[in-house]
């Protein structure tokens, strides 16, 4: 191959780079419209829909596992996706994801309740959760590691990043969908059917997506490759770049924040056991407007990146949104609505962002093209997984009628945060390393001078 340094060729046109970044921001945007729409009513509709009355905290921790077990089918999902995009191209991965997730999303418009159908309501909820875990594991290897390969050197970070912005765009789209309808239709027309729109509306989300990643262009690292892996990808990644995956699953772990802020903070404030008493409609607008707030700092923060490195701003982002989220939870126990959505808009809207920009550019850095989907795939897949089961144990541990939810939970969560900031440390700074030698063992980052000037043009 290459080699992109010197006088070499660029690795893409700038009109094939601009087309990578755009497919992977409309294409994440969609996906994880669906995904989010399926986080919001686990929090807010499904303890009510799909589990029998009686106890609050059976319910709520029932329908919050739910929402766990798409992330228990991502491991599962990286294996397959992983193993696909590194042998036969990023580009088939992320249709057949695309596909896979609406037909899920849709399916679940059409379930039964716990009312009508008793026991078989949850178990289908669990099924289609599956499918949908296992759908979006392929989704972000796929789109950063195709944005990675078309990007140029020393902007790989600002182009990735455009990934990640659009999965905070579906997050804003899926709640943003949820508002309307509640502020439109009463209590129980909404908990009846209304809740139910959101996931029909996913039939439109895969048709446009599928329209735009059918014409997406394969890498050219991934056609030039003359390298066929000796044996399976994950065999290889794990055998060589094993501390890496570590390292990324714990700094995957990050996603606490989003965790702690949407998900348990949606129960904690408006599920009647815990007695605060905030309206559901206030929890369908902290996602629209933190992640508003994020949008434009994302591809600022991935910038900055590729300036200063990805190891500063993992940490940053990291023990920033965790120090944050104690303050936050603590005016949510006290009822304070402005002061709750003010903390939020900092916790998850700024401070979190800095690691989520980074973090795409920063994890598909660390392995070489022969196993990047799946080093990508397993680390990231794998970390979300053990964070999805970090709203039932938090309810658990602080359980509704309980003292010092704030705190208990708060702490938890800077812990874990701080676990993902000390993982980046550990780690390899990647940002100056040329896209033909990264994941190598022998990888020099090129001096500052000759990057800055290669990144300059």
């Amino acid at each position: 191959m290459t080699s992109e340094t010197g006088d070499a060729p660029p690795r893409s046109s700038n009109s094939q780079t601009r087309k990578a970044a755009a497919s992977g921001w409309v294409g994440s945007a969609l996906e994880y419209y669906d995904w989010f729409v399926y986080a919001q009513a686990a929090a807010l509709i499904f303890p009510t829909v799909f589990f029998p009355a009686g106890n609050a905290t059976v319910a709520l921790v029932s329908s919050l596992g739910t929402y766990a077990v798409g992330y228990v089918a991502r491991p599962i999902g990286a294996l397959v996706f992983g193993h696909w995009g590194d042998r036969h191209g990023r580009k088939h991965v992320l249709v057949l994801a695309m596909l896979l997730m609406g037909f899920s999303t849709f399916a679940v418009a059409l379930l039964p309740t716990y009312h009508q159908v008793g026991v078989w309501a949850p178990v289908l909820l669990v099924l289609l959760r599956f499918v949908q875990g296992f759908a979006v594991s392929g989704e972000l290897s796929g789109a950063s590691a195709m944005i990675a390969e078309h990007a140029p050197f020393g902007k790989r970070g600002f182009y990735v990043s455009f990934s990640l912005h659009g999965t905070q765009a579906g997050q804003v789209i899926a709640a943003a969908v949820f508002l309307p309808l509640s502020a439109v239709l009463s209590d129980e027309a909404f908990n009846s059917w209304g809740w139910r729109i959101p996931f029909l509306l996913s039939a439109v989300v895969v048709f446009a997506g599928y329209l735009i990643r059918r014409k997406v262009e394969e890498t050219r690292t991934f056609l030039e490759r003359t390298e066929e892996p000796s044996r399976p990808p994950v065999a290889e990644v794990l055998r060589n770049s094993g501390a890496d995956v570590l390292r990324a699953i714990c700094m995957t772990m990050v996603n606490v924040i989003g965790v702690v802020v949407s998900v348990f903070g949606a129960a904690y404030a408006t599920q009647s056991g815990y007695g605060i008493g905030m309206d559901k409609s206030i929890y369908l607008w902290i996602p629209v407007v933190a992640n508003l707030v994020a949008l434009p700092f994302i591809p600022w923060f991935g910038a900055l990146s590729d300036r200063f490195g990805r190891r500063p701003m993992m940490i940053t982002g990291a023990l920033g949104s965790g120090l944050l989220s104690i303050a936050y939870l603590w005016a949510v126990s006290q009822g304070a609505v402005l002061l709750t959505i003010v903390l939020a808009i900092f916790t998850w809207g700024v401070f979190y962002q800095i690691s989520n920009a980074t973090f795409a550019a920063f994890f598909q850095e660390l392995f070489p093209a022969r196993t990047r989907v799946t080093g990508f795939a397993i680390a990231q897949n794998v970390g979300l997984t053990l964070t999805a089961f970090l709203p039932s144990l938090f309810t658990l541990v602080a359980p509704p009628g309980s003292a010092n939810v704030w705190l208990v939970v708060g702490g938890l969560c800077l812990g874990i945060t701080v676990l993902a900031a000390g993982a980046a440390w550990t780690a390899r700074e990647t940002h100056r390393v040329p896209l033909d030698q990264l994941g190598e063992p022998d990888a020099q980052p090129l001096p500052r001078a000759e990057f800055e000037r290669l990144r300059a043009g």
